[in-house]
């Protein structure tokens, strides 16, 4: 059974872990995600945490920094600079963004480059326009699809929180039947992120319990994929249920 969930609404990728993300017109859907995604991270030093790396839900302005410039390397396209909350710009993996972090942070830090990205669960996210409106309004912020994170955003389809439902299906991207896919493994459970004003950093917990409330803090879903490819804007989604396809390459959009 096939079901339309709607269009890709929004593409976004998040070069670096935890900072701003840049929304695209269309992406490369590779094995590790949208290409780029989450290809850097600092890491905090001098921890013997199993997960040394430094998110928003230790410092809430990092979501404030912005990637920016972009060179295309032999297989991914990457960021050049960060620009700081202040308005300095720096070098993606030099000693003045190490030091400003650390000393925002009150810690020492260092930017790693990770080939396969650093994700907290699955590789891509995924969630419905309208979670997001619904999750807001009860929230009392204004609707943002940023507060999310989210890889892929999905208009014009089902209710709030439909996704739930495409647990353990697949979703095809495109018109064509053999398009990328994604197999949507679990629902998204949040974290305190979401209190987060994407333009100052400031805290609305009430985000978070009102995510709480009205869906035991699921909001959207993650997935794996399954089938690479390139996706666009306006792409119609196909959810095909109870499948999960065999995994198919297809050649990236660039040598």
């Amino acid at each position: 059974m096939t079901i339309k969930p709607g269009r890709v609404g929004e593409l976004v990728c998040y070069p670096v872990k935890s900072m701003a993300g840049t929304s695209m017109e269309s992406a490369f859907l590779d094995w590790h995600g949208l290409l780029g995604d989450r290809r850097f991270a600092f890491r905090r030093l001098n921890t013997n945490s199993g997960s040394p790396w430094l998110t928003a839900s230790r410092l809430p302005q990092l979501i404030l920094y912005r990637p920016c410039g972009l060179k295309q390397s032999f297989d991914e396209p990457q960021p050049t600079h960060v620009l700081t909350p202040s308005g300095d710009c720096f070098e993606l993996l030099s000693e003045e963004l190490n030091r400003e972090v650390s000393d925002r942070f009150g810690r020492r830090v260092e930017m790693m480059h990770l080939r396969n990205g650093i994700f907290d669960d699955s590789t891509v996210s995924v969630i419905n326009s309208a979670t997001v409106a619904h999750v807001c309004r009860a929230g009392g912020v204004d609707i943002d699809r940023r507060r999310f994170r989210a890889n892929i955003v999905l208009d014009g389809g089902e209710g709030a929180f439909a996704e739930d439902n495409w647990v353990g299906s697949t979703l095809v991207f495109g018109e064509e039947e053999s398009g990328p896919a994604v197999y949507v493994t679990k629902q998204n459970g949040r974290c305190i992120i979401i209190n987060l004003d994407p333009e100052t950093g400031e805290q609305t917990p009430r985000v978070m319990k009102a995510v709480a409330q009205l869906n035991d803090n699921n909001a959207g879903v993650y997935g794996t994929v399954v089938r690479t490819g390139q996706i666009q804007i306006h792409d119609p989604v196909t959810l095909v249920q109870s499948a999960r396809l065999p995994q198919t390459a297809h050649s990236l959009p660039f040598g």
